[in-house]
């Protein structure tokens, strides 16, 4: 095993670097019990986005304040519904399919094999947070699948 080292600072006490803590920007431990309700709103979230039924996912599980981290679609509700009304009539018969759901707290990640038109599918996560039973804050990566690529292993990308 190695180990990197990095030169500390000038003047800066090591002791101190090595006691501070990070304090997480959510209580993560306050929604411990509600955690099986979360992954099931999560995942009829996304699934009613695929459906495109973005109004009505927001209508049922989505809180008043909504925080949005995808640079491509604008905070607050209206436009995340207004994108995802134009994601659904620009890509009919998008599809989604679940592999992963795991929650901590307040926090789901949904890990998804998603199927759209065209010739590209693609491996995505998305994270909610939720306050209560509705999700206020959401980031999501996507990665596509690229066809032509051999795997360097048989683990598969889900």
């Amino acid at each position: 095993m190695t180990a990197t080292c990095f030169p500390l600072p000038l003047g800066c006490d090591p002791k101190t670097i090595l006691s501070t803590t990070v304090k997480p920007r959510h209580n993560v431990n306050k929604e411990k019990g509600n955690e099986r309700k979360y992954k099931k709103q999560a995942h009829d979230t996304v699934s009613m986005h695929f459906q495109c039924k973005p109004r009505e996912a927001v209508e049922k599980y989505v809180g008043d304040k909504y925080i949005q981290h995808n640079p491509l679609v604008g905070d607050g509700l209206e436009p995340f519904i207004e994108y995802f009304e134009k994601m659904a009539k620009e890509y009919p018969g998008k599809k989604v399919e679940f592999k992963k759901a795991l929650a901590d707290g307040e926090y789901v990640i949904l890990h998804c094999f998603q199927t759209w038109p065209g010739d590209e599918d693609y491996a995505g996560i998305d994270i909610f947070r939720f306050e209560g039973l509705k999700v206020v804050e959401h980031w999501d990566v996507l990665q596509v699948i690229d066809k032509k690529v051999v795997p360097k292993h048989n683990n598969g990308m889900f």
